[in-house]
Formats: C-alpha cells, sequence, structure tokens
C-alpha cells in the first residue's frame, strides 16, 4: 500500500504509520482481523479488534480508490488531456471528492447545454469573453452566427452555457463551496402529502425545522431524509444565492484570470446561472449525502456497541431448560431443551384467558419439570410474559431453579428460516421459537449468530444506513464476539464455527461433517485432517477452538498451538509438567514474562500466555442474574409521576435509552438525563418524570 495511504490512515485513527503499514501487509497475507488483534500484538503495538477493522475497511477503501484513479489516469490519457501537474494531483490525492472534483472536466458528459453549444462552435467565444481579448462583446459574438446561432444573444447565451459548466467543474470552486455549505442550516418543511398521510405524524417535530447542517443529530438527521424519501418533508439547505454567487465568480476568476470590464457582465450571468442551476443542487446533495455518511457512521457503531452487549449477554450454562414462548388465546408453547441445546419434548397449555385451565397447566408443567430434571425457565417478554412468570413461581421449582426473562426479538425471524428448518425440519415454527428462547438464555452468542442482527431489535434507523457499512460493522462484531469467548470445538453449531477466524461457512460445514464421522476431535492439530482446511486456516482458527479433555490441556485454552513450545519453557524452567502449570496462578506469578522474549515472541505475547495460563479458558461474560418487575404495574394506567420501579434496558440509542418496565409500552430515558450510558439487558432502577397515554409515550430517567 502507498505511503499517502498509509500515513492518512494513521492520521484518521490517531495510530502510527508502522502500525497501518503492518497491519496491511497482515491483511495481504491472509490474516483475519481476530488473529491479528490478538496474536500479533507486536506488530499491531496492541491494537484492540475495533481498531484493526476500521484499518482494514480504510485499507480496502483506498485499495478501491487506486483502481478508481487507475480508470481516470487512463481516460484522461487517452483524450491526450494529462499533464504532469494533472497525473501528480490525481496520483497523491487521498480525498475521493477531489479526486472525482478532477475528473469531472474530462468525464464523459451526457448531452448538456454546454455540448449542445460546443457543438455549435461557440467555445471559442467563451474563451474570448474570459481571455480579455475583446472591448465588445456583441460585436464578437456576430461573428458566430450561423444555422442554429441565429442572432448575437443566442450566441452570447451558448458562451455562457460553456462558462457555466467550466465553473461548475473547478476543482477550487467545488471545494469552496462544499466547506461553505457545510455551515449552511438544514432547513425542512412539511409538504402537501404530509397533511392527509396519518403516517406523516411520527415527523411533526420536522415541519418547520431548522438547524445547522454539522450540529443535527444523527437520528434527526436520519428520521428528516427518510420522511422526505417518502415525500412527507421537502428538504433543503439555507443558502444565499447573491452571495455564493459572488464567492463563486472570485474563485472561479482567481483561478481562470478576471475577464474584462466590458465583459465580466457576460461572466457574472454565466456564474449566476452555474450556481442556481448547477453548482448549488449539486454540491447540496453532496454535503447532504456526506453528513448523512456521518450520522450512518455514528448509528451504525450504537448498533455494533449494542450488538456487542447483546452477543456477550450473561449464559446461564448448560442446564436442562424449560422455555416458555407465553401467550393468551393461542396458549403457553412449552418446549424442554437437553444442556446441549437439543429439543426433548415440547407441548402447549393454556393457564391464561379465555381457556384458563390453570389445573391442568400446572399439572402438565409439574410432571415435565420433575420427568426431564428442569433446572432453569426461560419465558419470552412478548404478550402474556408477566402474567406466565406468575404462574410459574407458583409452582413448585426445584432448588437452584429459577425463572428468567429472555428477548423474543428475532425469535420469529429465526423459526421461519432456512437454519432452523434445518434444525428442526419436522417441527413448526411454535417450537423451534420457544427453542430459540430456550438456547438464548443457555448461551445467548450460540443461539443469537443464527439471526440477522437487524431483526434482533437493537438498531435505529438500521434500514436507512449504509448497507455495506452497515453489514461490515455487524459482521465484524459478530466475528469479535465469537473469538473473544472462544467455540468448542466438539459441540459448536456450523453457524456458530463460521464466525470463528479463518473459518466461514463452507469449513464450518466440513468441520461439522467430519466431527459427525470420525467422532469428537482429540486434539486441535487433527483439525488438519479435515478436507480443505490448510495451513493457513488453521493458523487462523486454532487459537479460538477448544477442545474439552484434550490430552494436552492448552488445546482448551487461548494459547495459541504456535506459542506451546514457550510454555513447554516455562513449565521446565519451573520444573513441573504443562498440566500442572495450566491453571496453578501461583506457579504462573513466578514466571519472568522478560525470560521468553526473543525472536517473533515479544512481551505482549508473553504477558498474554501467562495471563492464559493462570485462569485457562475464562469466560469474558458475567453470570447471569434474576429479574422480577414491579408487581403493581400492570398497565400505562397504573404510572404516576416519581413512581420508581425496576426495569431492562431493551435498546441504546444515540438519543435515549428504551427501558422495559414490565408494560406492552417501553419507557424511554431522553440522553440529557443519561451520565454513564447503560448497557444493553442491563438491570436498572428508574423513576417515572411523565405519561403521555394519548401517545402510550413513557418519559423515564435513571435513580
Amino acid at each position: 500500500m502507498k505511503q499517502i495511504y498509509i500515513d492518512h490512515i494513521a492520521g484518521l485513527l490517531s495510530v502510527k504509520s508502522w502500525q497501518v503499514e503492518n497491519c496491511a501487509d497482515m491483511f495481504e497475507q491472509g490474516d483475519t482481523i481476530p488473529f491479528i488483534s490478538r496474536y500479533r500484538k507486536e506488530k499491531t503495538g496492541g491494537m484492540d479488534d475495533a481498531t484493526v477493522a476500521e484499518v482494514r475497511h480504510y485499507v480496502d477503501l483506498f485499495s478501491e480508490m487506486e483502481t478508481r484513479k487507475a480508470t481516470i489516469l487512463k481516460v484522461i490519457g487517452e483524450a491526450g488531456s494529462l499533464t504532469d501537474v494533472l497525473r501528480s494531483k490525481i496520483e497523491n490525492t487521498v480525498s475521493s471528492s477531489e479526486l472525482e472534483d478532477l475528473y469531472l472536466p474530462f468525464k464523459p458528459k451526457r448531452r448538456t447545454r454546454a455540448t449542445v453549444a460546443k457543438s455549435l462552435g461557440l467555445e471559442p467565444l467563451a474563451d474570448a469573453l474570459m481571455a480579455r481579448s475583446t472591448a465588445d462583446p456583441l460585436s464578437l459574438a456576430r461573428k458566430f452566427l450561423r444555422e442554429g446561432v441565429p442572432s448575437e444573444g443566442d450566441a452570447l447565451a451558448g458562451a455562457r452555457d460553456i462558462i457555466a459548466e467550466r465553473v461548475s467543474e473547478c476543482a477550487a470552486v467545488r471545494e469552496n463551496q462544499r466547506q461553505s455549505f457545510r455551515q449552511r442550516r438544514l432547513i425542512s418543511k412539511a409538504s402537501k402529502a404530509a397533511g392527509s398521510d396519518p403516517e406523516a405524524a411520527k415527523y411533526r417535530s420536522y415541519f418547520n425545522y431548522s438547524c445547522p447542517l454539522s450540529k443535527i443529530p444523527a437520528h434527526s438527521l436520519l428520521a428528516i431524509l427518510r420522511a422526505e424519501e417518502a415525500g412527507f418533508l421537502s428538504v433543503g439547505l439555507d443558502t444565499d444565492p447573491e452571495k455564493c454567487s459572488a464567492k463563486v465568480f472570485y474563485d472561479y476568476c482567481k483561478s481562470e484570470g478576471f475577464p474584462s470590464p466590458n465583459c465580466s457582465g457576460q461572466v457574472h450571468q454565466a456564474v449566476d446561472d452555474s450556481f442556481d442551476r448547477l453548482i448549488q443542487p449539486s454540491i447540496s446533495r453532496e454535503v447532504i449525502k456526506e453528513a448523512k455518511a456521518k450520522a450512518d457512521v455514528q448509528s451504525i457503531a450504537v448498533f455494533g456497541d449494542n450488538l456487542r452487549q447483546l452477543l456477550l449477554g450473561a449464559p446461564v450454562g448448560q442446564k436442562v431448560t424449560l422455555a416458555v414462548d407465553p401467550g393468551f388465546r393461542n396458549g403457553c408453547k412449552l418446549a424442554v431443551i437437553s444442556a446441549t441445546g437439543e429439543l426433548l419434548h415440547h407441548t402447549i397449555i393454556y393457564p391464561h384467558p379465555p381457556r384458563n385451565e390453570k389445573v391442568k397447566a400446572m399439572m402438565t408443567v409439574q410432571d415435565i419439570i420433575e420427568r426431564y430434571g428442569v433446572q432453569a425457565v426461560a419465558v419470552g417478554n412478548g404478550t402474556a410474559s408477566r402474567e406466565s412468570i406468575e404462574f410459574l413461581r407458583k409452582l413448585e421449582l426445584p432448588q437452584g431453579c429459577k425463572v428468567w426473562t429472555v428477548s423474543e426479538d428475532g425469535a420469529s425471524i429465526y423459526s421461519a428460516s432456512e437454519v432452523a428448518r434445518e434444525e428442526f425440519p419436522d417441527e413448526d415454527v411454535t417450537v423451534r421459537g420457544a427453542v430459540s428462547i430456550g438456547r438464548r438464555l443457555q448461551d445467548p452468542l450460540s443461539e443469537l449468530v443464527k439471526i440477522d442482527p437487524k431483526n434482533l431489535g437493537i438498531g435505529q434507523y438500521q434500514h436507512d444506513v449504509d448497507q455495506t457499512l452497515l453489514k461490515e460493522k455487524l459482521d465484524n462484531t459478530v466475528e469479535a464476539c465469537v473469538n473473544a469467548v472462544g467455540v468448542n470445538l466438539n459441540t459448536a453449531s456450523p453457524w456458530l464455527l463460521q464466525y470463528v477466524a479463518g473459518i466461514g461457512p463452507s469449513l464450518a460445514r466440513a468441520i461439522v461433517e467430519y466431527r459427525s464421522e470420525k467422532g469428537s476431535f482429540s486434539s486441535r492439530s487433527e483439525l488438519l485432517k479435515v478436507p480443505r482446511l490448510g495451513p493457513k486456516a488453521y493458523q487462523q482458527c486454532a487459537g479460538f477452538l477448544r477442545v474439552k479433555g484434550a490430552e494436552n490441556p492448552l488445546d482448551d485454552s487461548a494459547v495459541h498451538p504456535e506459542s506451546y513450545f514457550v510454555v513447554d519453557r516455562m513449565a521446565s524452567d519451573l520444573g513441573v509438567s504443562v498440566s500442572a502449570l495450566v491453571g496453578n496462578a501461583g506457579l504462573c506469578a513466578k514466571i519472568d514474562p522478560q525470560r521468553y522474549v526473543g525472536g517473533e515472541v515479544g512481551l505482549p505475547t508473553v504477558n498474554d500466555i501467562i495471563k492464559e495460563l493462570s485462569k485457562p479458558g475464562l469466560d469474558p461474560r458475567e453470570e447471569a442474574s434474576e429479574f422480577a418487575f414491579a408487581e403493581d404495574v400492570r398497565s400505562i394506567e397504573d404510572l404516576r409521576t416519581g413512581m420508581e420501579l425496576p426495569g431492562i434496558v431493551t435498546n441504546v440509542t444515540a438519543f435515549g435509552a428504551f427501558v422495559d418496565i414490565g408494560l406492552h409500552e417501553n419507557g424511554l430515558v431522553h440522553v440529557s438525563k443519561i451520565r454513564v450510558t447503560p448497557k444493553l439487558h442491563q438491570h436498572v432502577k428508574v423513576a417515572v418524570e411523565g405519561v403521555d397515554l394519548e401517545r402510550g409515550r413513557i418519559s423515564l430517567r435513571f435513580v
């Protein structure tokens, strides 16, 4: 990668150029983001996975720019217009807008007013108006009369069209206008359609809205642009045509030369036309698009943070689980899930109105609990959730068996997906949905990777942001979470395995097929026997896969096989076996890290090895904790200002946090009332600040 790109990326991310260069080299060698951030800290200076992912994004971006530059240089060169100065500007820019500005005058065009004027031979007249070579534009224009140019006025109009296009294609003019427009106010007003469409009501805050473009909150800009696309708003920038045109005239003439006093009127007219017809619409669209891109990045970052918290949610672990998908009229769907996630039994009970078969339901559930040795109960947080939890807590549950509330977001998407059909081809969607709820309690990460993150109820305008960028962020987040936790090689599903560094869907299937045919893996090195899994893939994935009960205890740790020799030396120096060293914090404390630094092994790697040996396979996720809603609040009408209630954070956005307090409606803690950003699914205490019964809105604050 060229040094100009490396230095620019380093500046953008506030890191050193050598860190970026090393990352770029490793990407070229096929190394993955999790592998680089975990096992190549010497080369990255300890960058975390998020920063390495950002470097990867920009490396790809500038690789595409380099390809674009080659195309542009070829087009300009074939036209015979490529000068050394222009080539240097193109080759040394790191700005996509500057690159396109430089290309714009040479870009093949559709039919425009300027191209028509040129075809009529009026370009020399346009040149003359700018060249101070005439004192009488009208007399000069008379020389250009011909078929298609019947009068001096027509000739001058055509020349002005040519000048107008030149002005609009001037790189200096465009950049100066860009900078000016970025400081303008965005104005949105209700359209005629907004008055007759009830859907427009949600955007009424923006019916007469004005705010500096640079200061509009991301969620507001995305909402405005969505409403504009729906036809409910007219949106534009507050520009002053007179002042802008004067600035354009000055900027253009500064680079091209000022016309004679007799011709300046013609050039002024051309510039005014250029601003109104070409520059203002083009730069306005571009600057608003640029602002949206920034809003996209902010919204996607929030989405990524929420997803990370959701995927790293506390698991209850391998427990036999009774999953309940609650409901009133259609009953509560029950599914018993084994400790390893297999479906053992399913049925339906009707403990709530209208059927009210409480006694029968109690007998059914009690029998299931005793027969299968249920150790945990997972209840979906949808309709009839609270009523179902209260029903279950009246039963005689085994000691240590707790009732948990689990988010249902995306469960219906999973139940109708190809993944669910493959897992449970003989079960209907209701059973699959209940299974998903139960598995989410056991291990959120393993289950949620099967669902498109956009369907997990944690985004902010996720369908309005750049979908390519969103997918990149979410894929990186899922991959980072999976590899941070580690994956059991002998129990993981192909949908989980595919997110392990270096594996992907095809190799994940191959691993599962090998496992089904040959039995459980006895070591990490056995992975090399899997068809199509070569040394490079093994290098990338091995450290993130765990083999429980392996002969070498390091196979159940985050120590990479390439570093096993370091552990062998540590154990030998301490006079113990590797097995005795692994998990022995006292022995690990005696290790001098500097003693093992050398060659490709740096101090960061040695420190990571010692930390892992002290607590091998430590799960970074927190332990699950119980929760209960306030018993005396059943509907929004029960709420009173000042009332304090327990709640669960269900979504965090740029404008605030949504909190479930056990009602159909979630409450909102506005961002202005948040001092410390809460985590997704965090148990919190909130106070009611206001209730809008008509709109079903609840305002809260954290206590």
